[in-house]
């Protein structure tokens, strides 16, 4: 099969190499999937770069990167059901803690990594299910229903944040964003947003309750932790929750403890390849309702050949980009 592999960290055009390996055989438990898209995501890039704090080698020898794809199940180990040979798939931690992720034509996994693709998704839409959707979907609704609640999602013109305001709002939410830019503004806007800022403005906070009228949120989807967490603590209702996926531009920050306590403020910090069992099949189960209703449409930037993926690692490595990057095989 022809993958791409990296055996040391470094920038993507000095270390990913394009190479025959053999086609892996399921093992028990397992299913091999013909993939046809992979997902290029910003953990992707950050692990390749060697961007994980303490870490100075790669922990295999030999890595096919990428956790999200998605394709048609060609084979199964021993305890799985023959009926999933020729069922369309998209892939969950495809390699986190493994060595052999996406970018590849096949890739055999544990049979519950491998999730049916609804009918109405492509290959593009199901290489976008795993971190950005897993993560959307848990940010908004892992401390359950949201039906009447007020929420605001930062960084609404990303991918996370872009399905985000999506679920949100198809879970009956009201729902609030910040962008940046008129492009990031429309975008975040035509995804469903009520309103949306531009983060970028000092009086942010002021600008948010003026239009709400004072009404604060009672949960906020955080991209940036560490750069909002002031404009958060004000604008979060008591007994609120900031569900933070990222905090890139602030990875040390300062906590305003107690503005936070006394407004009992849950943090909930989430690193999706981590979610326990339950919170996983949830959000799955979300995903996958909303994707058979119709509801999430799904920005796409690029999509490049396997052979261009040193290409899109820059791509995504640049933040300059309005929506998914993906290979397709």
């Amino acid at each position: 099969m022809r993958a791409i592999t990296y055996t040391r960290f470094g920038p993507a055009s000095d270390v990913l190499t394009l190479e025959d390996l053999p086609t892996p055989d399921p093992a028990a438990g397992e299913v091999l999937v013909r993939l046809e898209t992979s997902g290029v995501n910003p953990s992707d890039v950050k692990v390749r770069a060697g961007g994980r704090p303490g870490v100075t080698k790669p922990p295999f020898p030999l890595i096919i990167p990428h956790s999200d794809g998605a394709g048609v199940i060609e084979a199964v180990g021993e305890g799985i059901d023959q009926a999933r040979v020729g069922e369309r798939a998209w892939i969950w931690n495809g390699q986190w803690r493994r060595a052999f992720g996406t970018a590849a034509e096949y890739i055999a996994l544990p049979a519950e990594q491998a999730v049916p693709l609804p009918d109405n998704a492509g290959f593009e839409q199901g290489a976008i299910l795993g971190i950005p959707g897993l993560t959307a979907a848990h940010a908004v609704l892992g401390g359950g229903p949201v039906a009447g609640k007020t929420l605001l999602v930062s960084g609404g013109a990303g991918t996370v944040g872009h399905l985000a305001i999506q679920i949100a709002r198809a879970s009956g939410a009201r729902v609030l964003a910040t962008a940046r830019g008129p492009e990031g503004v429309d975008a975040a806007r035509a995804a469903g947003a009520e309103q949306v800022f531009d983060y970028s403005q000092p009086d942010l906070a002021a600008q948010i309750l003026d239009v709400t009228n004072g009404t604060l949120f009672d949960r906020i989807v955080e991209v940036e932790f560490g750069m909002n967490v002031a404009t958060n603590t004000e604008v979060i209702t008591e007994g609120g929750t900031i569900a933070a996926f990222g905090s890139a531009r602030d990875m040390t920050p300062a906590l305003p403890f107690y503005p936070l306590m006394f407004k009992a403020v849950r943090l909930d910090l989430l690193l999706i390849y981590l979610l326990r069992d339950d919170e996983r099949r949830r959000a799955i189960a979300a995903l996958t309702e909303l994707v058979n209703q119709d509801r999430l449409r799904f920005r796409v930037a690029q999509v490049l050949p396997l052979e261009a993926c040193a290409r899109a690692h820059d791509i995504v490595a640049s933040g300059a980009r309005a929506g998914s990057v993906l290979l397709r095989l």
